[in-house]
């Protein structure tokens, strides 16, 4: 996914989940369905986006995103919570859950 759309959505979008895998990372495709499922269920009004970091390594330096799996979480157009490889699904969802609402009321 190249730069310029990403920043689209980040603008437009009042929340934007950047998740950031590689090729060959067992890692990044067993949390695929794990954070898909999380964010359907909870914070299904976030835009989800998936970005090969080594098809395109520019948006992944761009986002400072050099190990993988990295997810970001924008809010109104602002980063919000970042994890890394070794993060915890249910601590992200409490980091979430409060702001998430606010946003929808």
């Amino acid at each position: 996914m190249y730069i310029d759309d990403i920043e689209r959505a980040i603008a437009e979008e009042t929340g934007v989940l950047l998740y950031f895998s590689g090729r060959d990372c067992g890692v990044c495709d067993a949390l695929k369905p794990k954070v898909e499922s999380l964010f359907g269920e909870s914070f299904p009004m976030l835009k989800r986006y998936y970005v090969d970091a080594h098809e395109f390594p520019e948006t992944a330096a761009h986002y400072r995103v050099f190990s993988v799996p990295t997810l970001i979480v924008f809010l109104e157009g602002k980063e919000f919570v970042r994890e890394g490889r070794n993060m915890s699904l249910m601590a992200l969802k409490e980091k979430l859950d409060r702001p998430y609402g606010i946003l929808l009321s």
